[in-house]
C-alpha cells in the first residue's frame, strides 16, 4: 500500500475517533474498536448497563461516517416483517407490492435492546446481517452497502428478555462494553449537557464511499504466515483449555484476522503485527466461548479466561 494512502487513512481514522470523542467522553478505546469493526465490515454487540452511552455511540458514528442511519427499539411485539419488510396486495396493479422494512436503504442500523424481542425477530435480523440481503415471498432484496448493525443489550431487568443463542451471538464480529466513566469524564459529560446538544457539534467526516474504501483497504492489509499460525494456535488453545466447554469456531479465527487487519490499518500499517492480534483477540472471542461450570463458579469471566489462554500461547517470533 502506498505511503500516502496509509497516511490519508491514518489521518481520516484519527479525525473520526476525535469527532466521536466529542460525544462519548473518555472511551477512546471503545471508539477505536467500533471503527475497526466497521472497517472490517463486521457487526457490533454493545453489552452493558443502561445509560452509559450505547445509543449515543451509534448515533454519533452514523453522523460522523455520513451513513444512512436508522434505529429500531426492540420490544416483544416487534415482528420479523418490521425488520425485513412484507408484501401487500395492490388492487390497482393486481399484484403484490413489496413494502420495505427498517433495514432497507440503511447503512447503519441501531438494534436497541435486541434481547427484548422474540427469538423469531432476532433470527430475522441476524439472517439479514449474515447474508446482507432479505428474501420476502421468494424475491431477494439486497441491502445497502455498507450495512452495519450496532446492537445493544443489557442484563438489567431480565423479565421479558430473550437471551441470544450462542450460535447467533457468533454473527457479531465483536462484543464491547463501555462501562461507567471515570470521575473526570463524568464531570465533563455533565458540563457538556448543561448548555448545548453535543450531537449538534458532530460533523460528517467521511462519506459512505470512503467507508467502503476503508473496508477494501482493510482486506488488502498483509498478514504473514507466522501470524496466521499464531491465530490458529490461539484458537486451538481455546478448544483444548480446561476452562472452556466450547472453544472458538473457524468463523471466529477469520474474525480475529479481519479485526487484526483493521487494527493494523488504524495504527498506520499495511501489515499485521502480533500486537494487533493481541489487542483485538478478547473483543472478538469473548462472546464465542462457553466456559465450564467450574470456571464460572470460580468467578472467571470469558475475558479473563481468554487473557490466560493468550498468555499461555507462544509468540510467533519467540526465540
Amino acid at each position: 500500500m502506498h505511503e500516502d494512502t496509509l497516511k490519508a487513512i491514518y489521518n481520516a481514522t484519527n479525525a473520526i475517533t476525535a469527532e466521536i470523542g466529542k460525544v462519548i467522553i473518555g472511551k477512546d478505546d471503545v471508539i477505536r474498536k467500533v471503527l475497526m469493526s466497521i472497517m472490517a465490515n463486521g457487526h457490533i454487540l454493545l453489552d452493558d448497563v443502561p445509560g452509559v452511552g450505547k445509543t449515543s455511540l451509534a448515533v454519533a458514528f452514523g453522523k460522523a461516517l455520513g451513513m444512512n442511519y436508522n434505529r429500531i427499539q426492540f420490544t416483544p411485539d416487534v415482528l420479523p416483517s418490521d425488520i425485513v419488510g412484507f408484501s401487500v396486495f395492490n388492487k390497482d396493479k393486481d399484484s403484490f407490492t413489496y413494502m420495505p422494512g427498517v433495514i432497507n436503504d440503511t447503512n447503519l442500523l441501531l438494534a436497541d435492546e435486541i434481547n427484548r424481542t422474540s427469538s423469531r425477530t432476532q433470527a430475522a435480523l441476524l439472517e439479514a446481517m449474515e447474508e446482507k440481503q432479505v428474501t420476502v415471498d421468494g424475491t431477494t432484496h439486497p441491502l445497502r452497502e455498507p450495512f452495519i448493525v450496532i446492537a445493544t443489550e443489557n442484563q438489567v431487568g431480565a423479565a421479558g428478555t430473550q437471551v441470544l443463542p450462542h450460535a447467533q451471538m457468533d454473527r457479531f464480529l465483536v462484543r464491547l462494553s463501555l462501562g461507567y466513566p471515570d470521575k473526570d469524564s463524568e464531570m465533563k459529560i455533565i458540563m457538556l449537557r448543561q448548555s448545548e446538544d453535543p450531537f449538534a457539534a458532530v460533523r460528517t467526516i467521511v462519506s459512505t464511499d470512503t467507508v467502503k474504501n476503508l473496508q477494501a483497504a482493510t482486506l488488502a492489509v498483509t498478514i504473514k504466515e507466522p501470524l496466521v499460525e499464531y491465530i490458529t494456535d490461539l484458537i486451538a488453545a481455546t478448544r483444548s483449555s480446561q476452562m472452556t466447554e466450547l472453544g472458538i469456531s473457524p468463523r471466529g479465527s477469520i474474525a480475529v484476522s479481519h479485526m487484526a487487519k483493521a487494527c493494523a490499518l488504524i495504527n498506520g500499517r499495511d501489515y499485521v503485527a502480533e500486537e494487533d492480534i493481541r489487542e483485538v483477540f478478547c473483543d472478538v472471542c469473548s462472546h464465542r466461548i462457553i466456559l465450564t461450570q467450574k470456571t464460572r463458579a470460580a468467578g472467571t469471566s470469558p475475558r479473563d479466561a481468554l487473557t490466560q489462554i493468550m498468555n499461555s500461547v507462544k509468540s510467533p517470533y519467540a526465540v
